[in-house]
């Protein structure tokens, strides 16, 4: 869900220590203004990591079938900023984060462990979106010429700040075969953000950070451990949620479960970072080889491979 986030180091801490005197509001038609309205959005005070929480449903929907509530979710992201440095584009800061997102029974709110697919009949395991890393590019207010990166969307509604960001994905899916351009079957989504924020806390710098809600749409094809095969269709997540003021004000569910399952995900990968992105996708495919590869060369082979 939402991207990573990097370490501070002096400029993100001289930015948490302004003064009243100093203070001033942030106008979003400037580049570096709107580079420092992104970042109050997305990152901790000074050195700290932020945390991202959202919880909400998750339905199918298939081509002549009324859409199905299959599962809710409980997910977050722990990120954190570290200041960057550009010849051309300026001062800017890069994000770093992990990400998890739980898959949980909506009659019960219990973690799923299987799930019986109501279109094959088969129970399958599930598995929890837990992505590490997941990193941003960095962020500066000069594009690749030196020229200043076009204003940010917002929209100002009485005392509240709105700031939408649709994510279309296209890319080739690494389940897939080296012929995606031929045959499809890239993966194809849209990932949709829709921040909003008090004004007072997001535009003067009075106050070091902001702490948005935000509403995150995904539209993308079936989760791959769902063992859907070329079934038409696809799924499609409703959440809601909010950057919070410490990991401690996460759901107790999803504490628990980080703590017995991906005890990593109490804090943000280090500032230097610079492993590949991971997704869900890239993330079953090592588990379905590392599991073929434990059963054998014959395994590996898919059925009915001659």
């Amino acid at each position: 869900m939402v991207r990573s986030l990097l370490l501070a180091g002096c400029a993100f801490g001289m930015a948490a220590m302004t003064t009243a005197a100093d203070a001033r509001i942030l106008d979003p038609a400037k580049a570096e203004d709107a580079l420092e309205i992104g970042k109050r959005t997305q990152c901790g005070i000074g050195d700290q990591p932020a945390v991202m929480h959202w919880s909400g449903k998750i339905y199918a929907r298939v081509q002549g079938e009324p859409d199905r509530h299959l599962f809710d979710g409980e997910g977050m992201n722990i990120r954190r900023c570290v200041p960057v440095s550009d010849p051309k584009r300026g001062e800017g800061y890069r994000m770093v984060s992990r990400e998890i997102m739980l898959f949980t029974d909506p009659r019960t709110g219990a973690i799923l462990r299987e799930w019986k697919n109501p279109w094959t009949g088969e129970t399958v395991e599930v598995m929890h979106i837990a992505n590490d890393p997941v990193n941003m590019r960095p962020n500066f207010p000069l594009d690749a010429d030196g020229k200043p990166v076009p204003p940010m969307t917002l929209k100002r509604m009485g005392e509240w700040v709105l700031m939408p960001l649709e994510v279309p994905l296209f890319y080739p899916n690494p389940l897939a075969g080296a012929y995606q351009d031929y045959v499809g079957n890239q993966y194809h989504a849209m990932e949709i953000f829709d921040f909003v924020a008090r004004a007072d806390e997001l535009l003067d710098t009075r106050h070091p950070t902001a702490y948005p809600a935000v509403s995150w749409v995904r539209l993308s094809d079936w989760m791959p451990w769902m063992k859907m095969g070329g079934r038409q269709g696809q799924i499609v997540f409703n959440a809601m949620g909010a950057k919070l003021k410490s990991y401690d004000e996460l759901p107790k569910l999803l504490k628990d479960e980080i703590a017995a399952s991906y005890p990593d995900y109490t804090a943000a990968p280090p500032a230097d970072d610079q492993r590949p992105n991971a997704t869900t996708w890239t993330e079953f495919k090592k588990k379905i080889d590392t599991e073929r590869a434990a059963r054998g060369p014959a395994a590996a082979q898919p059925a009915g491979h001659p």
